[in-house]
């Protein structure tokens, strides 16, 4: 995203559900004393190394490893504003090396860098050689939404460093307020690159041959979901073999009762001009934090590149209340992301096309300890005996009349903290209201996606660490991702159900060690 990068921070405490008092929220005029022993740092998710993160930008496979580059305000706690993109890289996108800045700020007259995009120039259309990294990224010299313009950075070392292309944008500000998020595709079938830009209410889409260069070629138009932000574009294959196109954005739905998160339509894309199958977008995440995700090639150990599965990533945050977080007192950082999830193309039962998720596969090479508790027959709560921060959670529960069945995450010793996930009749959700939560206003506590209760069963998966919450449901055809700051002395897990009998089978919980 943009602008909101520069936002103005803020000091103060907050005070989360049922008036569990959060850690005060990071002044950003001093580093504050951590607390001795406590760390709210999570247990197998990527965060960064100190002071602040926000956008993902999409990683990119350099030499046998995934780049992974991302916003960074190093003078986040000396109250300074702006970012740059720093780089870590891994080659199973579980763990992550930290390689330092990569492409620097205020370095030009331009000051800061924003979201974008690298990709790599294996044919040396820029330029600068073949194999050359280049990074097309918004600047905005003035920080006013209708000076957004973009910019192009190079590098000749691997992705390692970069350098910029001179201080003009390649693609200057057309007068546009909201001009930004630059998300480049190589068009190898008509030998050019394609470029999607959010421009507000629509993405724009541009031609150019040399990535210098840029022509606009068409718009896609959505509104109702606010200020669309870091497009996104790509083509996945299906296990039926059906091909479709892809375009996402994030997006605000809030108002609407839809998602604060990534929205996506199915279509096709004739190099030029996105059709949807459909005009209502579908959501790859229905919980409250999981923004500024980028989706991207999975890679085989030769390089070659898999049709039928992406991989996806997104900011475990959201700017309604970003910079309310422990992490700041306890670790010195606020940024953590979602796990890496695989991401493919399913056909449901009306015919239509939709993605699915679920965590990288490489998460299993990490399992520590794997506790099997097999079948539990549940009528009301039923205490597990299981302590931990950082796990993951599966079962199957079945039923034949409740109104409601699930689990009771980051449980605290007396029962009144934790956090619900499962489903209630017509919906699946999860909800942070009875711990403790970034979100002040108690509005956005419960995010909820579709269930067919006829089924009278449910799969989840549940990714649980010290600051979030991922839940898997039916085998990812559902996905809700949200931050949560539970007491660290909450470490208790339950199962429940409303108004009837359910059993959770084959129930399996594993630790990791990262």
């Amino acid at each position: 995203m943009g602008g909101i990068t520069r936002r103005a921070l803020f000091a103060g405490s907050a005070v989360g559900a049922a008036g569990a008092l959060l850690l005060p929220t990071a002044g950003p005029a001093a580093a504050k004393p951590r607390t001795a022993g406590a760390s709210y740092r999570a247990g197998y998710h990527f965060t960064v190394p100190g002071q602040w993160k926000n956008d993902p930008q999409r990683p990119v496979w350099i030499d046998g490893e995934y780049h992974y580059y991302y916003l960074h305000n190093a003078d986040y706690l000396a109250g300074e504003i702006g970012t740059a993109w720093r780089l870590a890289t891994s080659r199973d996108l579980v763990s992550f090396t930290d390689r330092g800045i990569a492409v620097p700020k205020d370095t030009t007259p331009n000051g800061d860098v924003w979201s974008g995009s690298a990709v790599v120039d294996s044919g040396g259309t820029a330029g600068f050689g073949a194999g050359a990294v280049v990074v097309l990224a918004t600047m905005s010299p003035h920080d006013g939404p209708a000076d957004q313009a973009q910019y192009l950075y190079y590098s000749t070392d691997g992705g390692r460093t970069f350098a910029p292309h001179g201080t003009d944008p390649v693609l200057p500000n057309p007068g546009v307020r909201d001009f930004r998020d630059p998300k480049v595709i190589r068009d190898e079938e008509r030998g050019r690159w394609v470029m999607t830009l959010a421009e507000n209410d629509k993405v724009g889409f541009y031609h150019s041959t040399d990535l210098r260069s840029w022509t606009y070629v068409s718009g896609f138009v959505r509104q109702g979901i606010g200020v669309l932000e870091c497009p996104d574009l790509f083509r996945i294959r299906a296990a039926d073999g059906t091909a479709k196109w892809v375009l996402g954005v994030s997006a605000n739905g809030k108002g609407a009762g839809l998602p604060n998160t990534y929205a996506y339509w199915t279509g096709t894309f004739d190099g030029t001009a996105f059709t949807a199958d459909a005009a209502e977008p579908q959501w790859l995440d229905h919980g409250w934090d999981w923004y500024g995700a980028v989706t991207f090639d999975r890679h085989a150990a030769d390089g070659t590149v898999d049709e039928g599965t992406r991989y996806a990533i997104g900011w475990l945050n959201n700017w309604d209340y970003a910079h309310i977080t422990p992490t700041i007192d306890s670790d010195g950082f606020n940024g953590t992301d979602s796990i890496v999830r695989e991401v493919t193309l399913k056909r449901g039962g009306d015919g239509a096309y939709h993605l699915a998720s679920r965590p990288v596969a490489a998460l299993d090479r990490y399992v520590s300890r794997t506790v099997r508790l097999g079948d539990l027959a549940v009528e009301g709560t039923r205490i597990l005996d299981h302590r931990g921060t950082a796990y993951d959670v599966s079962c199957e529960i079945t039923w034949e009349q409740l109104a409601g069945a699930g689990l009771q995450l980051r449980r605290s010793p007396d029962g009144m903290r934790h956090i619900d996930a499962g489903i209630h009749r017509d919906y699946a959700f999860l909800n942070r209201r009875p711990s403790v939560s970034p979100d002040m206003t108690g509005r956005f506590q419960e995010s909820r996606s579709p269930f067919d209760p006829a089924r009278r069963a449910v799969r989840l998966r549940i990714l649980v660490d010290r600051t979030s919450v991922e839940m898997f449901v039916d085998d990812g055809r559902y996905t809700h991702s949200s931050a949560v700051f539970p007491y660290l002395v909450d470490t208790g897990l339950a199962l429940f159900t409303t108004e009837g009998r359910a059993v959770f089978r084959d129930v399996v919980i594993r630790e990791f060690t990262v």
